[in-house]
């Protein structure tokens, strides 16, 4: 029994029977579902099982869609589904913080460039800051007086070392402090030997102190209004350095807080 055209309904013998589409189709049948142009197995294109020619090909097109309710919904629902999907992965995956690479002949090759660009890279920079291996300190009136301060901080603490020396050189030997510890040592009527103290100094100009200052720094001294500052010596216009008769100390003090007497 000969089967129905897909087109006409009627027999298709095998003489003039197409076979496209799942279906049989009369030579003359088998026709563009629009225009009616005639069509071969090699210029048409199929659509829902029925024959169209290259211009009347029906196209996909994008329809848009209505944001109800209902559609928020299963939108909510997709996020919270690929919420949970992405925190099952991250929960599997946890502590497999790196992954294998295989070393192959592609990845060496790279591997190997980088390493050249890497070294090309750290060359430039070297020749850049070739003969940049110190860095010049400017000669500013503050580092002068910085430097002046530390060489006479040095001069006092040697003076003063030196002092205390020559106390202890003052002093008897061991063997002729365990003479005069024996009783009836002629030695003992002898007046002991009294470490000498060291005499602030006098010359230089005289100075007052107008307010009280409270030293910030090692290197300063603190002042009382009245307080007598002796060998003052101007260092630069808001610094000087003098000796404190009351307290002994020497060091930097404000200029503008004392006056000449």
């Amino acid at each position: 029994m000969n089967p129905p055209c897909g087109r006409c309904k009627k027999p298709v013998y095998p003489t003039e029977k197409i076979n496209c589409l799942d279906k049989f189709w009369h030579k003359g049948c088998f026709s563009c579902e629009v225009c009616k142009m005639a069509l071969s197995m090699g210029n048409y294109k199929g659509f829902e099982k029925k024959p169209y020619c290259t211009m009347h090909y029906p196209k996909s097109s994008f329809t848009i869609v209505t944001d109800t309710p209902e559609n928020k919904r299963l939108k909510q629902q997709t996020m919270l589904n690929s919420q949970a999907i992405y925190k099952e992965d991250f929960e599997k995956n946890k502590g497999k913080g790196f992954s294998v690479v295989a070393d192959t002949p592609e990845m060496q090759r790279v591997k190997k460039t980088q390493d050249q660009i890497s070294h090309a890279l750290y060359k430039e920079e070297f020749e850049k800051n070739k003969g940049k291996g110190f860095s010049i300190v400017t000669d500013t009136p503050e580092m002068q007086r910085v430097k002046k301060t530390q060489d006479q901080i040095s001069d006092i603490k040697y003076h003063e070392e030196f002092e205390k020396s020559k106390i202890r050189s003052d002093a008897p030997p061991p063997e002729n402090r365990r003479d005069e510890e024996e009783p009836g040592n002629p030695r003992l009527i002898q007046p002991a030997v009294q470490p000498r103290p060291v005499a602030p100094p006098t010359g230089g100009p005289r100075y007052q102190a107008l307010y009280s200052y409270t030293a910030a720094e090692a290197d300063e001294v603190s002042l009382q209004e009245g307080d007598l500052i002796l060998n003052v010596e101007t260092i630069d216009a808001g610094w000087a350095f003098g000796f404190n008769q009351r307290t002994g100390q020497r060091g930097m003090l404000p200029a503008n807080y004392i006056r000449p007497i």
